[in-house]
């Protein structure tokens, strides 16, 4: 009989399946209860984390403190306007305006394209365009062309002025008044004229050349020259109603000292160069390129109403008065020297009127090389020592209409033009109300003529048809000026 074990070969392989499914059940379920712990675990920490986002997001000063950065960010990245970029270079394209007013485009142009910001701003090169379009429509000036109109001082109190029978006749021949030279520029204005200068219609070139300028100009408009003669504010015109001596005001510009009748001194626009000053800031475009006037200084008393010869420190000249003790004269030499440089930097030209006031038509040889020398050693030490310019005092020229030659053999020849040319001068003002204009220009030579119109009472009231190419002259002519005007 076989011996029995505990369990049969059958019974133990119903007992591992059993344990097998057991097993297989208890770690189905303990991975279900993993799952659904593992679940619960993840939604409660995104609630954790949603909630923690949703109250740091609300938060007030976060929103001060985060959102503040993102909208500058996108102020400043955000491409500016034009009204933008205007109001930025504003400055910029008002001072390119100034230059582009008084016709200086190259200079405009040149002025933009040396801001740094150019390459970057559409408005400033627009501007630049703009100019540059403006330019080709320019014309050249024929320097042949240009006229040339001259003043003595002007009359400020015509009662005065007109009241002396000494000096009457004489200042209703040459002078004008305040109001004559005011209507004169506005109309002129009107009219198209424009201020050169003499040295914008000829120069020396850096091959030491003499050649002919290049004025250019808007269609229609008409280049002229002005000068003053005599701007010495001689002893004689004292008390008669004239301006007595020119001075820079506070704001950097010339104006005139000008005694009342009562004696009180006052400041002001009195004459010819505060005057046209106060219009060229008003009409920019009444000057080519910042240009003034010429001023025609005599010595022989001295120079814009400072006593610079020197007779009034020489009690032994035979023309000293016991009045000049009070005068320095050396003062009075550094006074108008400054004020001359200051007229200088803003654009005015000066010229030799001669130191006597002599007429070269008739004088001898000897005494004109004698009174320019005096007036290279007085008047031009105290302008630079580079003045070229000669305006022929009495309007009278030492030569014919031909050229100036330094040939002797030459039909233009004169003993004094080789004279003037060794002393530097090179342009040549005789008066010429004649031809109208008159400019003579030659290279070879070196030198530029040009004829100038007296606009005063004699030429207004006797030669009318003149005076009307640059103005009305019935709507100008002073009223109060005594008729008729003396005739020469």
């Amino acid at each position: 009989m076989a011996s029995k074990g505990k369990y049969s070969p059958q019974t133990e392989r119903q007992r591992r399946r059993r344990k097998a499914i057991a097993m297989r059940f208890l770690f189905g379920f303990a991975c279900l209860g993993l799952c659904v712990g593992l679940f619960f675990g993840i939604r409660a920490a995104y609630r954790g984390i949603k909630g923690w986002v949703s109250s740091v997001m609300d938060d007030p000063l976060l929103e001060t403190t985060t959102t503040a950065p993102t909208q500058m960010a996108a102020s400043t990245t955000a491409p500016p306007t034009t009204e933008d970029e205007k109001a930025r270079y504003a400055p910029l394209l008002e001072q390119a305006s100034r230059l582009a007013a008084s016709y200086d485009y190259d200079g405009a142009m040149a002025f933009l394209q040396s801001q740094g910001e150019y390459g970057r701003s559409s408005v400033l090169q627009e501007a630049y365009q703009d100019y540059l379009r403006i330019k080709t429509t320019l014309k050249k000036v024929d320097i042949t062309e240009v006229y040339h109109v001259f003043f003595h001082s002007l009359i400020v109190d015509t009662e005065l002025a007109f009241s002396d029978p000494a000096d009457r006749d004489g200042y209703n021949q040459v002078m004008t008044t305040v109001s004559e030279f005011n209507a004169m520029m506005e109309q002129m204005y009107e009219r198209g004229f424009v201020l050169v200068k003499l040295h914008d219609m000829a120069y020396t070139n850096e091959a030491g050349e003499f050649v002919k300028g290049n004025i250019f100009l808007p269609e229609g408009k008409k280049p002229f020259v002005l000068s003053i003669d005599d701007v010495s504010y001689y002893e004689y015109m004292t008390g008669d109603g004239f301006a007595t001596k020119i001075l820079i005001g506070e704001d950097g510009y010339p104006t005139c000292e000008y005694k009342n009748r009562d004696g009180s001194v006052v400041t002001g626009d009195y004459d010819v160069v505060p005057l046209l000053e106060s219009f060229i800031r008003k009409h920019p475009d009444f000057s080519y390129k910042g240009a003034r006037g010429c001023i025609a200084l005599t010595g022989y008393e001295g120079i814009l109403g400072y006593r610079t010869a020197p007779m009034y420190g020489n009690p032994a000249d035979p023309d000293y008065k016991p009045a000049y003790a009070s005068i320095n004269v050396e003062e009075e030499r550094a006074a108008a020297t400054k004020v001359a440089a200051r007229m200088e930097a803003l654009g005015w030209e000066f010229a030799s009127h001669s130191w006597g006031h002599i007429n070269m038509g008739k004088v001898d040889i000897g005494w004109l090389e004698n009174d320019m020398t005096k007036w290279k050693n007085e008047v031009d030490s105290l302008l630079g020592n580079d003045t070229d310019i000669l305006i022929f005092a009495f309007g009278v020229d030492f030569g014919s209409w031909r050229p100036y030659s330094t040939d002797p053999n030459a039909s233009g020849y004169s003993p004094a033009y080789p004279i003037l040319k060794k002393m530097g001068f090179k342009y040549f003002c005789p008066v010429d109300s004649f031809n109208i204009p008159w400019v003579q220009f030659d290279g070879g030579e070196g030198f530029l003529r040009q004829g100038r119109v007296n606009l005063d009472g004699y030429e207004m009231y006797y030669k009318k048809d003149k005076c009307d190419i640059f103005f009305d002259t019935e709507t100008v002519f002073d009223k109060s000026r005594p008729l008729p005007v003396p005739s020469y």
